[in-house]
């Protein structure tokens, strides 16, 4: 932690900051570490009102350069109490006195303003035509949010197999329409203590509204939003619900934010929950033509050559596999087991045996009740 004796002055920082042509910063992420010393203040600063903070913080540390990783001490309340920058934007801007100032105790992922560019395109997703047809709505709303007004559609389920492309296609769609996505594991929602997630949730959405356009992208919804007849519902998950049900009923509206949820056991999910998506779009395992377009393009990139085998049959032997499956649990457990031999090359044979083992280990089920 960064001495008390070597923290910046404002006034000095401030002239530096012009001199340099710094920009403001238009959000500070910081996350509260404590006193610098043993023995100091045990009183811990709590943050009952968001806007009241954001006022006191940016008046005292109005001019400093605010860098990832560095520290800025309260002086007034707390004195000597450090928060630890854990992001900024732009990189190495000044704060100023428009500067959105989030604090979080948990240092995830859930406020990363996400990638922008993705190497993900529509056609990497092999099948699921109807879904993708209809994220051309989602696609047409990110363009142009104000067209839509109330009509906009701002949450959306995508549901299906494991392995199927639904989180690849949520970042195609962010790809397609240049905008920043926010990945987040429900399961990182829950926090150690009652409130955790619930603020977490908040913040989230702080942050969306903060980059919008932007799609916010909650993988494995079911872990936090399952059925009441299927769980004994704990104090924090029903905090957790409620606050992602506010956000989604738009109370406060988040102009240009897209919720995307995704789930592999739809009908477990909590009808309250479930309610609340304005389009379900689903993603089914694919079928021969599918899988032989999935082994015909992953084979592209293979490292080493491939001979004697027909992609057509082997495509017909693996119904109900997800694509997921076939390139993990085939593809690449036959490339793997040719690299130990040290062979040079891939065969048929070695994808038949790969098949075969996955086969042994975990039998091929109805597709239709994959996921219920």
């Amino acid at each position: 932690m960064r001495p008390v004796s070597q923290r910046v002055n404002t006034k000095k920082t401030h002239e530096n900051n012009v001199e340099g042509g710094k920009s403001t910063a238009e959000l500070l992420i910081l996350k509260p570490e404590g006193y610098p010393l043993s023995g100091m203040m045990e009183e811990y600063p709590v943050i009952e009102n968001r806007d009241v903070f954001e006022f006191y913080a940016r008046e005292q540390w109005n001019g400093y350069i605010a860098r990832k990783g560095d520290y800025l001490f309260d002086r007034r309340m707390f004195p000597d109490f450090a928060y630890r920058i854990i992001d900024v934007e732009p990189a190495e801007s000044v704060i100023g006195t428009s500067t959105s100032i989030i604090v979080t105790e948990e240092e995830s992922n859930l406020l990363s303003s996400g990638e922008i560019k993705r190497n993900i395109n529509f056609e990497d997703v092999v099948g699921q035509e109807l879904a993708k047809q209809k994220c051309r709505l989602i696609e047409r709303f990110l363009e142009e949010p104000e067209r839509f007004g109330k009509w906009a559609p701002r949450n959306v389920l995508f549901f299906g197999p494991s392995g199927t492309g639904k989180t690849m296609l949520a970042k195609a769609l962010a790809n397609k329409t240049d905008v920043p996505i926010i990945p987040v594991k429900a399961t990182q929602l829950i926090g150690e203590y009652v409130g955790d997630g619930a603020r977490q949730i908040h913040q989230l959405y702080d942050r969306a509204e903060e980059v919008a356009p932007c799609i916010i992208f909650i993988d494995e919804l079911d872990a936090i939003a399952l059925d009441r007849r299927f769980q004994e519902l704990r104090g924090d998950v029903s905090e957790i619900v409620n606050a992602l049900l506010t956000e989604m009923d738009g109370i406060v509206e988040r102009e240009g934010v897209c919720t995307i949820g995704s789930t592999n056991r739809i009908h477990t999910l909590d009808s309250a929950v479930r309610s609340r998506f304005e389009e379900e779009i689903e993603f089914v395992l694919p079928g021969e033509e599918e899988a032989l377009r999935i082994f015909e393009s992953n084979i592209k990139t293979f490292p080493l050559p491939v001979k004697d085998c027909d992609f057509k049959a082997l495509a017909k032997k693996v119904k109900g596999l997800s694509g997921r499956d076939l390139v993990e649990k085939i593809l690449k457990t036959a490339l793997h087991q040719v690299i130990i031999e040290d062979r040079e090359v891939v065969t048929g044979e070695d994808f038949e045996k790969a098949l075969a083992r996955l086969g042994k280990k975990d039998p091929v089920l109805d597709p239709s009740r994959m996921y219920v």
